[in-house]
């Protein structure tokens, strides 16, 4: 018989053991909010993994949009597919500097739980109507603190709260995915746009292809690589001065080029209009039943959650007129059995 009591043991053990002295070890996590009972099994962030993966915002992910919205092509990318490949790259990053690959992987699967519909689009569009601003990373501590009250560990909601830009990440394994974000989003949406016929490899700068390569996977791999060499046995994680300027200047031609004012984003204004339109309808159905201080929160919450399709059909059911719904009878066929032999 095995003495599951000594399993979470030996997992804690063997990260003091063998990652780094700057890694986070689950065994001295500063903890939950609400405490709990130990699992005999999984580590403290193995919880928080499990307990994102298996969470409902995060199965709404893969029907959320990345920067294509509704793509006809199957292999275009959706929020959920891009969480995975962030997670699959700040594991790699986790692996290599010996830092703890479980808390990157909670991090990375939680950071977008709190994506609006349309991608940054509908984020856009709350960031405008609600007082105080709207931004999705503060959602998705706000997804994983209240809405589903998952009631992870704090290393684990200072990751997902910093993954994006102007945020000082406390630990090294929330400074991989933030650095494992950007990288990943700059690479696929590179590739979804060239498949989109949007650019063209060529049109890419030159400098930063000579630097990291035409290639995907080349360049993908270019650029963890900079981050592992510039970052071994250091308590910072970074990319060497000049593989960072050369990464952000690949992500402000795709801002220029793509994110902003291409053929990407000519369906947005009615996006846009979907996700506004939805705003007003709800916090008016609220008004008769609810605290007037609760209603743009609830409604903010509600609208953030849905899915692109989701959002969609609300939208259709509210504002798109139908026309006569009748019960067909079914008189003639009784008729019929009456009339022939």
């Amino acid at each position: 018989m095995i003495e599951t009591e000594s399993i979470r043991y030996k997992l804690e053990q063997r990260e003091i053991d063998n990652l780094s002295e700057f890694a986070t070890k689950s065994r001295f996590s500063k903890g939950r909010k609400k405490p709990e009972n130990e699992c005999d099994l999984r580590t403290n962030f193995q919880r928080d993994r499990d307990r994102i993966l298996h969470s409902k915002a995060f199965r709404r992910l893969k029907h959320k949009t990345q920067v294509f919205l509704s793509p006809f092509d199957d292999h275009f990318r959706t929020r959920l597919t891009h969480t995975l490949e962030v997670s699959q790259i700040g594991r790699t990053i986790a692996r290599a500097l010996d830092l703890n690959e479980d808390l990157v992987e909670a991090i990375a699967l939680g950071h977008d739980l709190g994506h609006t519909p349309f991608g940054h689009c509908g984020e856009g569009v709350l960031n405008e109507l609600v007082k105080g601003g709207f931004h999705h990373n503060i959602q998705s501590v706000r997804v994983v603190e209240v809405l589903e009250d998952l009631n992870l560990c704090q290393e684990t909601i200072d990751g997902i709260l910093t993954h994006t830009w102007g945020y000082t990440p406390k630990t090294p394994e929330a400074q991989v995915v933030q650095l494992a974000d950007k990288i990943a989003y700059i690479n696929h949406d590179i590739e979804d746009s060239i498949r989109a016929g949007i650019i063209v490899e060529n049109d890419l700068p030159k400098d930063c292809i000579e630097y990291f390569s035409s290639v995907q996977s080349k360049r993908l791999n270019k650029m963890i690589h900079e981050i592992v060499s510039n970052s071994t046995n250091k308590p910072i994680v970074s990319m060497s001065e000049e593989a960072w300027h050369y990464t952000t200047k690949l992500r402000q031609w795709m801002f220029d080029n793509v994110y902003i004012d291409s053929p990407a984003k000519l369906e947005e204004k009615k996006a846009r209009n979907v996700v506004k339109e939805l705003f007003f309808l709800y916090k008016e159905m609220l008004e008769p039943i609810c605290e007037e201080s609760k209603i743009e929160r609830i409604v903010t919450d509600y609208i953030s959650g849905m899915t692109d399709r989701y959002a969609v059909m609300k939208f259709e059911e509210n504002f798109i007129p139908k026309g006569l719904q009748t019960t067909a009878k079914d008189d003639y066929l009784f008729k019929l059995a009456k009339v022939i032999d």
